[in-house]
């Protein structure tokens, strides 16, 4: 390990001692240096665990991934050419055009040079003699630093659920979220895939075209919605690209992140009639109109749910051929829009393909992985060459948990977040000085376009360090009393409405053991973007800045 020489006085070899570590270069590290380095002048190194930038679209290579995002609002809209230069082939960008975009923006800004790849970040603990932060990687070395910026995407730690003898399978195994950079041949294979979430939904049609059998295990169905995908028109191009400033001002204030606005109606005082001619230009249209751009109602009101939901079924009948597919796949048990609505292209129409086969796990679970495939409760095998789990992430504290982040009294943030994650801001926790979560949980996040959050959250990181040096202090953190009231903040705001009635990757239900609380913000992307300015405005309020001997000042 490198020794740190101002801290033991000695002439050993030197770590790169900067301003600001951050971890990851996906959207958010990426844009986070680019602030420090090229605009506030301070020094930056971006820690990588792969090997090239792209965040979580450098691990997500499964066929199929693509955003869910429409293209001209899924990139960073600060710098005016670069949105302008940047033409995207359809609507919604696949993995390799998204990666190839945020090789440009590496490139364009000279990120390059302040990124290490294939290095992961193991620990970081705050010295409270220096004031800075000892970061540590897989590679041994230790660095120092004054600000600790993660950057780790809410999407990152994988999950592949504990199945009885999972390593005894002789055949091909991968996860939709480590997927191998070589090409992957299904030609001529018998595969089954675990899991039916949003990577599933769009891997598994491009799937069934190669292999000779397919099976997929689902244990909860999804609310899927048309994508709709394809090149967007040269009209359409042209008069978003006449309206930049409009754009910019609209997705900012929006309360998702896309130009989408609820209606005024809601569905509980509109008839079925209304509501078919309401939802269905939205569904042929594609995208998240019908859970974005719809009725608000449906989410507080399960009877105005079910208004929604009964459409939704409608559909699902109408594309599935066998009746007793249609039933398995339509869902039940949790009112629509309290998940992330995953978009397809042909999904729900593979299952009328006759290779192609839909397998209950929730009324019959999966037994074990066997060295030939998969057997269930009721003693039925499956016998594959390949098996595919799409089994999600462990989703906005998993990536934070995985690294070793000590603070005041070497006190462990996971452990602080045993019973959920506590945060002001949903950008910083109190006890952790100088560090910044981007669109971190008790944030909006995933409740919106997250290209959008994070440019609004490393401004504001840019803002409250330049805070930090107009005051001469050193550190900065959330006050307690701060952070206990957003904490029940987020708690109030989600008690009304109906996510709290599904098990979720919002409510962390997917993982064994983590604690059921919602973890997102539901603020909404203006209002919450108006809170923090807010914040700003009022002198910074919630936040304590501390000076080398560690006096506060509000």
């Amino acid at each position: 390990m490198t020794v740190n020489q101002h801290a033991l006085g000695t002439t050993a070899e030197p770590t790169v001692d900067v301003d600001a570590v951050i971890i990851g270069a996906g959207f958010s590290g990426l844009y986070m240096l680019h602030r420090l380095r090229n605009t506030m002048g301070l020094t930056g190194r971006v820690f990588e665990a792969g090997g090239g930038v792209g965040g979580t679209w450098y691990w997500n290579r499964y066929p199929g991934a693509r955003s869910d995002s429409d293209s001209y609002v899924y990139g960073f809209t600060f710098d005016e050419d670069l949105w302008r230069e940047w033409e995207w082939s359809e609507r919604y960008p696949e993995q390799h055009e998204i990666r190839a975009y945020l090789e440009h923006v590496a490139q364009r800004f000279d990120l390059y040079r302040d990124i290490t790849f294939d290095t992961r970040i193991t620990g970081a603990s705050f010295d409270e003699a220096r004031n800075t932060w000892a970061v540590t990687t897989d590679a041994g070395e230790t660095v120092s630093a004054r600000y600790l910026v993660t950057a780790v995407g809410a999407l990152s730690s994988s999950n592949t659920p504990p199945f009885k003898n999972i390593d005894s399978f002789q055949g091909e195994t991968y996860h939709t979220g480590l997927w191998p950079h070589e090409e992957v041949d299904f030609t001529g294979k018998r595969v089954g895939v675990i899991g039916t979430g949003a990577s599933a939904v769009q891997a598994i049609p491009l799937i069934a075209k190669e292999a000779s059998d397919l099976t997929v295990f689902q244990r909860t169905a999804n609310y899927v919605i048309p994508a709709n995908n394809g090149p967007v028109s040269q009209d359409v191009k042209k008069a978003r690209l006449d309206d930049y400033a409009g754009i910019r001002e609209r997705i900012q204030r929006s309360h998702f992140g896309f130009e989408l606005n609820l209606l005024e109606k809601g569905a509980l005082e509109s008839t079925d009639e209304e509501i078919h001619q309401e939802l269905m230009p939205r569904w042929e249209e594609g995208g998240f109109g019908i859970w974005l751009g719809s009725y608000v109602d449906m989410f507080f009101n399960d009877e105005a749910n079910a208004k929604v939901r009964k459409f939704l079924h409608d559909r699902i009948r109408e594309k599935v051929d066998d009746p007793e597919t249609a039933e398995l796949l339509i869902p039940k048990g949790y009112p629509f829009g309290v998940k992330r609505n995953p978009l397809d292209s042909g999904y729900f129409e593979t299952f009328n393909e006759p290779h192609v086969h839909l397998v209950d796990v929730k009324s019959n679970p999966i037994a074990e992985i066997t060295p030939t495939g998969v057997t269930l409760e009721d003693g039925n095998e499956y016998g594959f060459d390949a098996i595919v789990y799409a089994t999600g992430f462990d989703a906005m504290t998993g990536p934070m948990n995985k690294i070793d982040i000590r603070g005041r009294g070497g006190q462990l943030l996971r452990e602080k977040w045993d019973e959920g994650p506590r945060t002001y801001l949903g950008l910083t926790s109190a006890g952790f000085p100088n560090l910044f979560t981007i669109t971190g949980p008790q944030s909006p996040s995933v409740l919106s376009n997250m290209p959008v959050s994070i440019e609004q959250h490393v401004d504001l990181v840019v803002k409250i360090i330049g805070e930090v040096r107009e005051r001469g202090a050193e550190t900065v953190e959330a006050t307690r009393e701060a952070e206990d009231a957003w904490v029940v903040h987020n708690a109030e705001l989600v008690k009304p409405t109906l996510f709290e009635t599904a098990d979720t990757w919002y409510m962390g239900a997917n993982i064994p053991g983590k604690p059921r609380v919602f973890m997102p913000n539901l603020s909404f992307v203006g209002p919450y973007r108006a809170k923090c300015d807010e914040v700003v405005a009022n002198d910074y309020e919630g936040f304590t800045f501390g000076t080398s001997k560690q006096e506060a000042t509000a």
